[in-house]
């Protein structure tokens, strides 16, 4: 039985992948074609073309990293700036304090 249940989630996930690439894909191709023509009187793509469009983008901007990523994944960064808050907050006098969150409170009513 745990056999079939892992056999049914390797399909969905397969159906999920092939459905996310049709789904994009065409879009894709549709967009590129419905605007790159008009506008700059580029050439007209292909369903796999736009496949390409879309793993060269993944390349160049966004990378295949795991889950973690680079130096901590993607919250790496609010991390860095929670942690740097943190301490200057620290190091903040109750007075400093007090004024900080009066003035956050007055910008944020």
């Amino acid at each position: 039985m745990k056999n079939r249940f892992k056999l049914f989630k390797a399909v969905k996930i397969v159906v999920a992948v092939i459905f996310f690439f049709l789904l994009f894909g065409f879009g894709t191709m549709h967009l590129w074609n419905w605007l790159i023509p008009a506008l700059f009187s580029g050439p007209i793509i292909s369903f796999w073309q736009a496949i390409g469009l879309i793993v060269l983008s993944k390349i160049l901007f966004g990378g295949f990293h795991g889950r973690g990523g680079r130096c901590g994944g993607r919250h790496s960064m609010r991390n860095h700036w929670k942690r740097k808050f943190e301490e200057r907050m620290a190091s903040m006098t109750d007075e400093e304090k007090e004024k900080f969150r009066s003035s956050c409170a007055h910008k944020f009513q």
